[in-house]
């Protein structure tokens, strides 16, 4: 997978936490991902489609979550609740929007995200491999992964 389908969505979810959330953040070294398993009990799963195809996954702690939503919705979330799942959203639906700015692809659409709690699996594509990002903000660790295949000629 080359940077430039990468790199949108990194600098997105960079861009969300300086300007937006207002969280230092911190890029880890990337490494290739084997199993499905998410690593983290919150995901949000951006589906591409058309010239390329896969998913995106920002996955972090309950812990975190409830940290980073509350500084989004500049309130105490305690709880895993709809407020949580639709304020994780809403992060997911900017990082989403401020990827497709910058995304090499005209014939490509980004889905609706999706938000995912609890211990589970993320559906990768089959055969395209993932690519994870470990992230260190001062609320805790997320990981961004990445895992999409060119299709146009």
């Amino acid at each position: 997978m080359e940077a430039k389908y990468i790199n949108p969505f990194i600098k997105a979810v960079q861009n969300l936490f300086t300007t937006m959330i207002e969280i230092p953040f911190q890029l880890e070294k990337p490494e290739l991902k084997k199993e499905a398993s998410a690593p983290y009990e919150v995901s949000s799963i951006i589906g591409l489609s058309g010239g390329v195809v896969g998913c995106v996954v920002v996955s972090l702690s309950e812990t975190v979550a409830l940290q980073l939503a509350s500084v989004l919705t500049g309130e105490t979330l305690t709880k895993v609740d709809a407020d949580l799942t639709d304020a994780i959203g809403e992060i997911a639906n900017m990082i989403a929007g401020n990827a497709k700015t910058d995304f090499p692809s005209e014939n490509c659409s980004i889905s609706v995200p999706s938000v995912v709690v609890g211990r589970h699996n993320i559906s990768y594509p089959s055969g395209i491999p993932i690519i994870s990002i470990p992230c260190k903000t001062d609320k805790g660790p997320l990981v961004i992964e990445v895992a999409l295949k060119v299709m146009e000629v």
